[in-house]
């Protein structure tokens, strides 16, 4: 069994925290050089989807059990803007803590305005989609990828989100967050438009992931996905031992974006423990034939192959995360 791991945000800041197993993993393991870059352009190449965008919005749906049915699908997820002076700051859904009542209540009033203009589904509270009646041309980046960076003012907002951003103003939802002290959901942001991708490659026999954009790939491609286990030891329980098998550990981007420390911390240390333990004992153990590291934006080395008669190589001494930066 080849466990192929992709770990955003692995070496994206330095912590104290020393995580043994991923450390002797990486040490001992053959380093593939590539160019930094996102989890969504590791994903768009992995999947070969060569010309075609990544439609995450689609994709999204198709992860979460939804039929895009042919029609353009754009991610719609729920921010909260703010004014600065000569700039807007964006803060993520991940961020705002909305609820599901409360994103139940504000997509049925969206839907409630826009019709079949804008047909606002939530996949959970933090990851909306929405129906487009035809194609919209989106140059946006995911709201992770923009937390705690200056937006522009001259920023092209479709007519979409402008009324959305008055309906959400005075919003009951938005109401009771200001009055308890939350931000409140004042705008969408739109990214990720497009139809479902034919998606050819199968490189994988199964995928494993939390994010619906990672399973609506594995779907369109016809491939076996699931949820991700709760960690490693569930996930060999349940996997084949033949074949070639993708995991995406995508803790640590909420941490990363918000630039909360301690929780950047608190997810290295739950890789270590549900995944980097169980999965080097198992390619110890023989269970496990390789296990890959893919560190997408990593500035220097991209993937770490490591088989077990690599873990002989006792010259080759771990080292702090860090360092691989």
């Amino acid at each position: 069994m080849h466990c192929e791991l992709v770990v955003p945000g692995l070496f994206a800041a330095p912590s104290a925290t020393r995580l043994p197993c991923a450390e002797l993993l990486l040490a001992r393991g053959h380093c593939t050089t590539s160019e930094a870059r996102s989890l969504e352009a590791w994903l768009h190449d992995a999947f070969e989807l060569a010309e075609e965008p990544l439609a995450c919005g689609a994709l999204t749906l198709l992860g979460a059990g939804g039929e895009p049915n042919g029609y353009c699908w754009t991610r719609a997820d729920p921010v909260h803007l703010q004014l600065m002076r000569d700039r807007l700051l964006l803060v993520p859904a991940a961020a705002l803590k909305i609820t599901h009542d409360e994103a139940a209540g504000l997509t049925d009033a969206l839907n409630r305005h826009f019709g079949e203009r804008l047909a606002v589904q939530a996949v959970d509270a933090e990851r909306w989609v929405a129906k487009l009646p035809q194609e919209l041309a989106l140059d946006t980046e995911p709201p992770l990828a923009l937390a705690g960076r200056d937006v522009p003012l001259d920023l092209p907002a479709p007519q979409l989100v402008n009324e959305a951003q008055m309906l959400l103003h005075s919003h009951p939802v938005n109401e009771a967050r200001e009055a308890r002290g939350a931000l409140p959901v004042n705008s969408l942001w739109l990214w990720g438009a497009g139809r479902a991708p034919q998606v050819n490659a199968r490189p994988w026999h199964s995928v494993s992931a939390a994010d619906p954009v990672v399973l609506g790939l594995a779907r369109a491609a016809g491939m076996r996905h699931r949820a991700l286990a709760a960690d490693g030891a569930a996930w060999l329980a349940r996997t084949p031992e033949e074949g070639r098998h993708l995991l995406v550990l995508d803790v640590l981007r909420v941490p990363l974006a918000l630039s909360e420390e301690e929780s950047y911390r608190d997810g290295l240390a739950a890789l270590e423990r549900a995944w980097f333990t169980p999965l080097l004992a198992a390619l110890r153990g023989g269970e496990i034939g390789m296990v890959t590291i893919h560190v997408p934006d990593a500035a220097q080395c991209a993937a770490y192959e490591t088989i077990r008669g690599d873990l002989r190589r006792f010259w080759r001494r771990p080292k702090a995360l860090e360092n691989y930066a």
